[in-house]
């Protein structure tokens, strides 16, 4: 049983990562759960999974959790100094990282402190902190596991090899909506246009910085630091079908790929269980179901 402190539970990652926390009931647990101002939904899902303990971080979302909760043995606490203590506690064992932004450094930080294992959706963590981060990782041996299906590719590729036979990583980009549109097009592109992802269901954020590309940006710095690397180590390239994730090519010029679904429940899961792999029914990817893979 691995308990978890999910952090931004009321988000895309985090409401995800709870439906595969409902379908391993055996495998996990429930300690914490965080959230900024979606109160209903925080709400539902503290009276469903019963957690020890809740963080709101905004003031009025703060009063209506606590009043929905009175009658319920679930302590609930406010502001993101409490996010940095209950990641300490003895009954977590896993941080799930997913707030979005800056807002979620030092709760991460702090977790990293404890010896929790950290599984990494917060990208802009490494971006702004990336140095202080792994180093203080390094220090407490704690394990980080990427959540982003790139990152989390690229960790599943090097399961068992030596970090130092890495010649470059190449991130995959779907491209977004936007992919092959003309300039003209663009003029009069709306938000919500932008917001149609043609593969993942993702947040808001991140779609946007997706069809900007903005996102393959922030998660080239992301990979620098997760695995190590150099600038000039990292590439990306455009896969418009989202089936290989992302790629490891090694000094001898073998290229190790991991493929899949474009599902974040994936990730979310090898993520969770990490070591282990953990069966499920997501849906299964079929090659006669994608005879032709674009890259450009």
């Amino acid at each position: 049983m691995k308990r978890l402190a999910i952090l931004g539970s009321t988000g895309s990652i985090g409401t995800q990562a709870l439906e595969v926390v409902a379908a391993n009931p055996a495998l996990f647990e429930v300690e914490v759960l965080s959230a900024h101002s979606n109160s209903k939904l925080l709400i539902e899902q503290a009276k469903k999974f019963q957690p020890n303990a809740i963080v709101v971080t905004d003031d009025a979302a703060y009063e209506k959790v606590t009043a929905a909760l009175s009658n319920l043995p679930i302590k609930v606490f406010k502001g993101h100094q409490a996010l940095t203590e209950v990641v300490q506690w003895d009954g977590v064992d896993m941080v799930v990282a997913a707030i979005v932004g800056f807002a979620g450094l030092h709760s991460v930080l702090a977790a990293i402190d404890a010896g929790k294992q950290i599984a990494l959706a917060n990208k802009e963590t490494l971006v702004v902190a990336g140095d202080i981060v792994m180093e203080k990782a390094k220090e407490k041996n704690v394990p980080i596991i990427p959540i982003d299906s790139e990152h989390s590719a690229i960790f599943q590729c090097l399961l068992g090899e030596n970090r130092k036979t890495i010649e470059k990583i190449i991130l995959t980009a779907s491209g977004g909506p936007f992919l092959d549109r003309k300039p003209n097009y663009l003029v009069n592109v709306k938000v919500t246009h932008a917001l149609q992802h043609p593969n993942w269901d993702m947040g808001a954020k991140i779609t946007i910085d997706s069809a900007t590309l903005m996102n393959k940006g922030l998660e080239m710095i992301e990979a620098k630091w997760l695995f190590g690397l150099q600038n000039d180590q990292i590439e990306v390239v455009v896969h418009k079908e989202s089936i290989l994730h992302s790629f490891v090519q090694f000094e001898d010029g073998s290229i190790k790929a991991q493929m899949g679904l474009p599902d974040m429940k994936l990730p979310i899961q090898f993520a969770l269980g990490f070591p282990q792999r953990i069966n499920n029914d997501f849906k299964r990817f079929r090659f006669k179901d994608y005879t032709k893979l674009h890259f450009d």
